[in-house]
């Protein structure tokens, strides 16, 4: 296979892994860590109108799944990928983080979460997935 359409191909379905992965974690979290009572988090305008009454432990699936999609998208990169694997793991890792903090704009979060969210579940985690699937393939 042509080493240029490996690559895209590796980048494109760690984008899709990695976008499985998150909206995974985030459709099982309201099982886990139920809503606060009276919060629609069904829509962004529910969202935005209840932010208010979500606590800290309300914000840890959204950060496992913005740091194990992110991790999970970047790893099937890394393994896939023909050449060049910790800058492509570390594109899927841009991405999410673009996308993270167009999140942050649309809703209004508290400052340490959006904090921790875009410093620690992005680029961090795809650099680490990088560094384990280069092991992997040894």
């Amino acid at each position: 296979m042509n080493p240029i359409f490996k690559n895209i191909l590796a980048v494109l379905l760690g984008l899709f892994i990695g976008s499985v992965v998150n909206m995974a974690i985030i459709s099982i979290s309201g099982s886990v860590i139920p809503p606060p009572k009276g919060a629609d988090v069904t829509t962004a305008e529910g969202l935005k109108a209840t932010m208010h009454l979500f606590e800290p432990k309300h914000f840890i699936f959204p950060f496992l799944a913005h740091a194990v999609g992110t991790f999970a998208g970047a790893f099937v990169t890394a393994l896939i990928a023909f050449n060049h694997k910790m800058k492509l793991a570390l594109v899927i890792g841009a991405f999410f983080l673009f996308g993270g903090i167009m999140m942050i704009f649309t809703l209004p979060s508290p400052i340490w979460f959006s904090l921790a969210d875009a410093v620690l579940a992005y680029i961090p985690m795809a650099y680490l997935a990088a560094k384990i699937a280069s092991k992997k393939k040894n």
